[in-house]
């Protein structure tokens, strides 16, 4: 029976790394990290990797060597198990089991389908909530406040990604919940997350760049002083509000002021594990999409793409981008092998995002249909949308 390492896990959340950004340090795939902490590869790292996995984490071998052994406390499924029973006995080991849940499930998020994650993101919620209303210790009820934050913003996206972008009530009132209980803790780097998620839907979903640039603008000013990250975000994607309303020279000024936060972020940072270089360029191509621009949007999006190999969510939005770059100069070999890579990474993650930029790109291809090679793209997407 496979031993989690959540000594392991835990070290890595206290050094400021995600999953797939200490794949990125090492080299690996984040799989292959997933694979070290759940156990799956019992002998886990290879011998070559463990003086630079120790580096990363600032361990000594042998503590490395600890944290590689794996965990003898007992299941945390028993010990909520005992707190759901008796919720008034709840304690800090109770919730640090369900954040460790909570965060194991939003590591997998950019890489698995959203569907396969849904039953148990919206079970850990209610645990919590159910918690939250019974425990007894008032600091216990406190930190479940922050979990429920946490898993209620998750479960919004799980359930719009799962939707293809269409149940945009329901992400929105996950997003609600999320935003109250932030505010009752007074964390606006909590708050901050679940007001960028509620502008995605707004922006992407429901096409309403206004309303999404009003949200972009108060994430923005909710998390000033508390997260470099997460206004660094919210001007990114506050700069695609003003690219699909046609204002190129405030898109413009945004991307700057974007950049300009984003080099002061410090490892401290509440929200360095939602930071990924490759957001900078990710975004900038789709505002110069927008902004009907191709022939910008397609150098930086072929950089983003060129960095971004694991086979995630947002690998699948860049190439389906990049497509739409290549297709809109009319650069037909381009275009069709971009979206071929695209369809690769959709068949995988069945993200939301990336189905409907994929589904756009089809659209445009319909009148070189007659071309072999379109066609067999062409019969590629029409497979993904009856699935």
């Amino acid at each position: 029976m496979a031993t989690r390492r959540r000594r392991l896990a835990k070290r890595r959340k206290s050094q400021g790394f995600s999953q797939e950004s200490l794949a990125e340090r090492l080299g690996v795939g984040p799989k292959t990290i997933r694979r070290w902490e759940s156990g799956e590869t019992e002998e886990g790292p290879q011998p070559w990797l463990r003086p630079k996995l120790a580096q990363c984490l600032q361990v000594s071998p042998e503590q490395l060597e600890e944290l590689l052994a794996g965990d003898d406390e007992p299941a945390t499924n028993d010990r909520v198990g005992y707190s759901l029973r008796n919720p008034a006995a709840a304690d800090l080991r109770t919730v640090t089991g369900l954040r460790d849940e909570v965060h194991d499930l939003d590591e997998r998020y950019d890489s698995a389908p959203s569907t396969s994650l849904l039953a148990r993101t919206g079970h850990c919620l209610g645990q919590v909530a159910f918690l939250r209303a019974n425990a007894s210790n008032h600091r216990v009820r406190h930190e479940l406040l922050a979990v429920e934050a946490e898993a209620a913003t998750l479960m919004g996206q799980l359930v719009w990604d799962a939707s293809q972008r269409r149940d945009h009530a329901t992400a929105h009132g996950y997003f609600d919940q999320a935003i109250s209980a932030a505010q009752r803790l007074r964390d606006p780097t909590a708050e901050g997350r679940a007001l960028l998620r509620k502008s995605f839907v707004a922006l992407y979903g429901e096409r309403a760049p206004e309303t999404g640039l009003q949200l972009t603008m108060r994430t923005t000013e909710v998390v000033a002083g508390s997260s470099h990250v997460l206004a660094g975000l919210a001007l990114l994607h506050t700069a695609e509000a003003y690219a699909m309303l046609g204002r190129q020279r405030d898109c413009e000024r945004a991307l700057r002021d974007a950049d300009s936060r984003i080099e002061r972020i410090g490892e401290a940072d509440a929200a360095l594990n939602l930071f990924s270089p490759t957001q900078p360029g990710r975004l900038a191509g789709s505002c110069y999409l927008f902004l009907g621009k191709p022939k910008l949007a397609q150098p930086i999006l072929e950089t983003t793409a060129h960095q971004l190999r694991d086979r995630s969510k947002s690998q699948a939005i860049v190439l389906g981008n990049l497509a739409l770059a290549y297709l809109r100069q009319r650069r037909l070999d381009e275009a069709v092998g971009a979206l071929h890579r695209a369809v690769d990474v959709v068949e995988a993650t069945r993200g939301g995002g990336g189905l409907n930029i994929v589904f756009s790109a089809c659209r445009e291809l319909r009148p070189w249909r007659n071309v072999d090679l379109v066609q067999d793209v062409y019969d590629r997407v029409m497979t993904l949308m009856t699935a």
